[in-house]
């Protein structure tokens, strides 16, 4: 009788575009979002938080009407036939939000909220399917006063994360003046939203492919690297050149636009936010179709190397604009609206790369080892750490296999535990117990050359009364970040 084959094992793999983030990366993002969430509260912004999914009619005009819309979004349907799809951005949302809820909510709503977003898109260096973004929106206010606002609060979240003057600039444009442009080289009406959008994403692709990429882009097309090609707007030679004029400074618009941008400028002027932090830039476009009126971006000016080796511009960390429209799909009304989406994940490498990111490692927790496995004695461990954790201190006891006593500090290394307590039964009968310094252990092994001088020495190990096994740790613990602090300054 022939053996049953073995099942095949199932391959553990990640989607593409798709990353797990360690402890390390979750706690950068934690203080990183702390401090943003700071400057929001304190401008007067309070939170919200709407669902990953919403039905796919919800999210916006700019997804493609298809048989299966899954061009730019993840969407499946619900149990009554009806398309949902992931959210693409945090702004649709918050605009079906506030069109369910019109009669309920203050006006002016400001409100901010952070979670992922998802994009059906192709994945890359740096390019990811899912990623954080951290809005703030005023809803309900049609002055040009409240987009000023929401670019001066952007300017003061890139300095609460460290990012000096200069290193950065939120730039400012408005989609009337581009619809100017549009109107120039015919693309008014209804009948040309596609190629007007199209137009405009290739515009906001100027910082990534200087002038002449931006051209192919306008015109026929552009071939990247890899082969693949994207379909320009098919402008004309001359209407081509006419836009990348604009974005030069060099085709002047008069126009709605032009005015509110002048209003925006007296306020910055007013409130002492200069050129060097905020400035009217014409090739700012956003690629969005729902944006109205003022647009902007907050851009990294520092240079980095990206992965081909080549030195870059770090540039767009965030950016936003004005999208009156887009509450009006639902309730039939104008209801005006601007706000700021600021890239959680690629400020994290930003502020990596500036060597700002709040990445001190958490002090991982002391670990109270087992030396013996009955009831009592595990009761007795786990009072110790609990007698540590109510006196503030992160503790654990070793949940592996006990008798391998060897293990529980290989464990407690690789754990990065800072302090071991001990205690066997002849300690417990004496009443006292043993606190091995792991960090100082490691400094002072590296000294010794014999097993001589390491019995002798018994390094970095004290003993102490249980009942002082508290105020013993947290001791020990304080010096550590002391030496800790004196490292870092040392290096500096």
């Amino acid at each position: 009788m022939a053996k049953d084959k073995k099942p095949n094992k199932l391959k553990a793999r990640l989607p593409r575009g798709f990353v797990d983030r360690t402890a390390d990366d979750i706690r950068a993002a934690d203080d990183m979002i702390a401090k943003i969430k700071a400057v929001y509260e304190h401008h007067g912004f309070d939170p919200i938080e709407t669902p990953a999914f919403e039905y796919t009619d919800c999210l916006g005009k700019f997804l493609p009407d298809t048989d299966r819309p899954n061009a730019g979004v993840f969407s499946l349907t619900d149990d009554d036939d009806q398309w949902m799809s992931l959210r693409y951005d945090l702004t649709a949302p918050l605009a079906r939000h506030v069109a369910e809820n019109i009669n309920e909510v203050q006006m002016p709503f400001r409100t901010y909220r952070a979670g992922y977003v998802y994009r059906n898109e192709k994945p890359g260096p740096g390019r990811f399917r899912q990623f954080m973004q951290f809005d703030a929106d005023t809803v309900g206010a049609p002055g040009v006063q409240a987009d000023a606002e929401i670019c001066m609060m952007m300017a003061d979240t890139m300095e609460a994360l460290g990012i000096d003057r200069g290193d950065y600039v939120i730039r400012v444009n408005n989609r009337k003046v581009l619809d100017g442009v549009m109107a120039e080289v015919g693309l008014s009406g209804d009948d040309h939203v596609e190629t007007r959008l199209t137009v405009l994403r290739a515009v906001d692709k100027l910082d990534k492919f200087g002038p002449d990429g931006v051209r192919l882009l306008l015109g026929e097309g552009r071939k990247d690297e890899s082969g693949d090609f994207t379909k320009g707007a098919g402008l004309s030679p001359e209407n081509v050149e006419k836009v990348i004029a604009f974005t030069e400074g060099t085709l002047e618009m008069d126009n709605d636009g032009t005015r509110e941008l002048d209003t925006m400028q007296a306020i910055f002027d007013a409130c002492g936010y200069g050129k060097d932090r905020i400035h009217i830039d014409p090739s700012v476009v956003r690629g969005l179709e729902y944006y109205t009126g003022p647009v902007y971006e907050a851009e990294l000016l520092f240079d980095v190397t990206n992965e081909k080796g080549e030195v870059v511009q770090f540039g767009s960390v965030g950016g936003g604009g004005r999208y009156d429209g887009l509450v009006k799909r639902f309730v039939g009304r104008d209801v005006p609206a601007t706000g700021c989406s600021i890239g959680v994940s690629r400020l994290m490498a930003a502020l990596k790369n500036l060597g700002k990111l709040g990445t001190d490692d958490a002090v991982a927790p002391v670990l109270v080892t087992v030396m013996d496995g009955d009831v009592e004695s595990l009761g007795h461990y786990q009072k110790m750490v609990q007698d540590l954790r109510t006196a503030g201190v992160r503790a654990e006891m070793y949940q592996g296999n006990w008798k391998k006593f060897g293990n529980q500090l290989k464990y407690a290394d690789k754990r990065g535990c800072p302090l071991a307590v001990i205690q066997g039964s002849d300690e417990k009968a004496q009443g006292i117990v043993q606190i091995k310094d792991l960090e100082e252990g490691k400094r002072l092994s590296a000294e010794i050359e014999d097993n001589a001088t390491w019995r002798e020495s018994r390094p970095a190990q004290v003993e102490v009364p249980v009942a002082e096994l508290v105020d013993t740790v947290k001791k020990m613990l304080a010096d550590q970040a002391a030496d800790r602090d004196a490292d870092r300054a040392a290096a500096k």
